[in-house]
């Protein structure tokens, strides 16, 4: 599974990404071992994501997102909760 997703850092800044093994991933950030950016911010949480069956797909969605705004960003992961809850609730 090809994975964009973003986290928020300690000091409340975002962070975009792809991966192929998100779990991974996000235990790689964590460990200081991620992205430079990340390495100073730890520790991260994952905010959101959304599954690609390509690579490319994973790439160009990591893309776009990177050329939101923040406040872009925070209602889309404002949204996903809400979506998230209608499904299960």
């Amino acid at each position: 599974m090809n994975v964009c997703y973003i986290l928020r850092c300690a000091d409340g800044t975002l962070y975009t990404g792809w991966t192929n093994d998100l779990e991974g991933r996000l235990k790689t950030h964590n460990a200081g071992k991620g992205g430079s950016y990340t390495r100073s911010r730890l520790p991260v949480e994952l905010v959101y994501w959304e599954a690609f069956e390509t690579k490319e797909e994973a790439m160009s969605r990591e893309w776009h997102l990177k050329r939101l705004t923040r406040q872009e960003k925070l209602r889309l992961i404002a949204g996903a909760g809400r979506e998230e809850e209608q499904d299960h609730g």
